[in-house]
C-alpha cells in the first residue's frame, strides 16, 4: 500500500503526478452501493463540524443506511483501540457511513434540522433518524491528522427522529447552564467519565459554555481544545507532587504508530518528537522527517504547531498518569510512524494507544545511559537522532537541579 503524500494529502492526485490516489481508491470501495435520497439511517451517534470556510463551515451526521448498520456501530478512537481494529477496519467502518450536512453560520442554532443534529450529538446510545437528501452523496474520503475519516458527504434536506434520543442527565445539566464556562462543562462531563470522543461531540454542536459565547465549533478544534483544557486542569495538580525517583519508560504500538514515552526523575516539562519514516502516510518520500514540540515547568504560550493535535492527546495521557501516582516528571515521548501507517486516522488513536502504555509496568533505570539502550533497541531510527533534536534534555544538561548534589 502506497502512502498518502504530504503534498497533496490524497485530495489532489495531480500533484504526485500519479493519474489516481492508491489510498483514495482503496477506501471507495467501503462506500455504500445502493444510496437513495431518503433513507433510515442509525448515528453511533456521530456529528461533525468542517473547518473549511469558517465562519460559514458545513456541519451534519454521520449515519449509514440500516443495511449498513453492522460496519458502523463503533464510531469513536477509544472503541476501535479496544475492539483492536486495523487501519482497514476503520475506513471500512467509516467509509460506510453518509455525512448528511447542511453550510451554517457558527452562532446559527435556529431551524428544526439544527435543533435535531444538536440532539443526536447529546445522545449517549444509538439513535434512528429518517434523512432526506438534496442529491446523492459524493463516494468519497476526507482523511485529516486530528480527526477521524469522514465519508460520503450529501446536502442534507430534512432530517426526522424515529425516537427521542437518549441523554444523560449530566449532558442535559451541562447544557441546560448556560452560566457554566465551557471550560468547567468540559471538567463535569471528564469527571463523570465521559469519554474524550463524546465531550468533544458536544463542544462541536455549540452547547457549552456562556449562553452568549455559544457557538459550532469545527470538530478538528474541539479535540484538541478538550485535551488542552483537561491537561492544563489535571497539570495544576501535577506540578505540586513529589518527584519520581528513577527513569521510566513506557512503550507501545498501534496500526504502525510506536510510541517510547520516558519520564525524568525532575520538575514537569514536556516535549513530543516525532518520526515519520518512509513509507507512511504522508511522507511517500526516501528521508525521514521529523517534528518537535515542547513545554517547559509552566506551559505553553502558543499553539503546538508542529506535532499539533497529537501533542495535546500525548500530554493528556501523560498527566493522567502521573495524576494517578501522584508524582511529576519530565517528560519526553519519542514517536515513529512508520510503513504500516499508510492513512490518518485521527489523534484519537494516538492519545488511547498513549494511554494504554500506562496501563502496563514501567521499565526503571538508574542511568540514563542504560535507558537510551533499551529504547534503542525496539525503535526503527537510532535513538541519538532524537535525542540531538530534544530542546528538554538540553535543559536538563544545563541545568542543575538541588537534588543532584544530594
Amino acid at each position: 500500500m502506497e502512502p498518502i503524500c504530504l503534498r497533496c494529502k490524497g485530495k489532489n492526485p495531480a500533484l504526485c503526478g500519479r493519474k489516481f490516489c492508491p489510498i483514495m481508491a482503496k477506501i471507495r470501495k467501503y462506500a455504500p452501493k445502493k444510496i437513495k435520497l431518503n433513507f433510515l439511517g442509525t448515528s453511533p451517534p456521530d456529528f461533525f463540524v468542517g473547518h473549511t470556510g469558517y465562519p460559514n463551515v458545513y456541519a451534519g451526521i454521520l449515519a449509514p443506511p440500516r443495511e449498513e448498520r453492522k460496519l458502523c456501530e463503533l464510531s469513536g478512537p477509544e472503541e476501535w483501540f479496544k475492539m483492536n481494529f486495523s487501519i482497514e477496519d476503520i475506513l471500512q467502518n467509516r467509509g460506510a457511513m453518509i455525512y448528511s450536512r447542511i453550510k451554517i453560520g457558527i452562532k446559527n442554532f435556529k431551524g428544526r434540522v439544527i435543533e435535531t443534529m444538536q440532539e443526536v450529538s447529546m445522545a449517549n446510545k444509538e439513535c434512528d433518524v429518517e434523512l432526506f437528501l438534496k442529491k446523492k452523496p459524493k463516494l468519497q474520503i476526507s482523511l485529516d491528522l486530528h480527526a477521524p475519516p469522514i465519508g460520503n458527504p450529501a446536502p442534507l434536506k430534512k432530517i426526522v427522529p424515529q425516537e427521542n434520543p437518549k441523554i444523560h442527565r449530566k449532558v442535559d445539566y451541562v447544557v441546560s447552564d448556560d452560566s457554566l464556562k465551557a471550560s468547567d462543562a468540559i471538567m463535569e462531563l471528564y469527571k463523570s467519565n465521559f469519554t474524550i470522543t463524546q465531550i468533544t461531540r458536544i463542544l462541536s454542536a455549540g452547547l457549552l459554555g456562556l449562553k452568549f459565547h455559544r457557538k459550532f465549533v469545527p470538530t478538528r478544534w474541539s479535540i484538541t481544545c478538550v485535551d488542552d483544557t483537561i491537561s492544563k486542569k489535571i497539570l495544576e495538580d501535577v506540578r505540586s507532587y513529589e518527584w519520581i525517583d528513577k527513569y521510566l519508560v513506557f512503550y507501545g504500538d498501534y496500526v504502525g504508530n510506536h510510541y517510547e514515552i520516558i519520564m525524568f526523575p525532575r520538575q514537569w516539562s514536556f516535549e513530543v518528537i516525532e518520526a515519520k519514516i518512509p513509507g507512511s502516510c504522508w511522507n511517500p518520500g526516501i528521508a525521514t522527517f521529523f517534528m518537535e514540540d515542547y513545554e517547559n515547568f509552566f506551559g505553553r504560550k502558543t499553539y503546538a504547531s508542529n506535532v499539533t493535535g497529537a501533542y495535546y492527546s500525548n500530554r493528556l495521557a501523560v498527566v493522567e498518569y502521573l495524576k494517578k501516582i501522584k508524582r511529576q516528571a519530565s517528560v519526553l515521548v519519542l514517536r515513529e510512524a512508520r510503513e504500516e501507517y499508510y492513512a490518518p486516522c485521527g489523534v484519537g488513536i494516538l492519545r488511547e494507544l498513549s494511554r494504554n502504555v500506562f496501563n502496563k509496568k514501567p521499565k526503571e533505570f538508574e542511568s540514563f545511559e542504560d535507558l537510551k539502550r533499551d529504547v534503542n533497541e525496539r525503535l526503527k531510527i537510532p535513538i541519538e537522532k532524537f535525542l540531538k533534536r530534544s530542546k528538554l534534555l538540553k535543559e536538563i544538561n544545563a541545568q542543575k537541579s538541588i537534588k543532584d548534589y544530594l
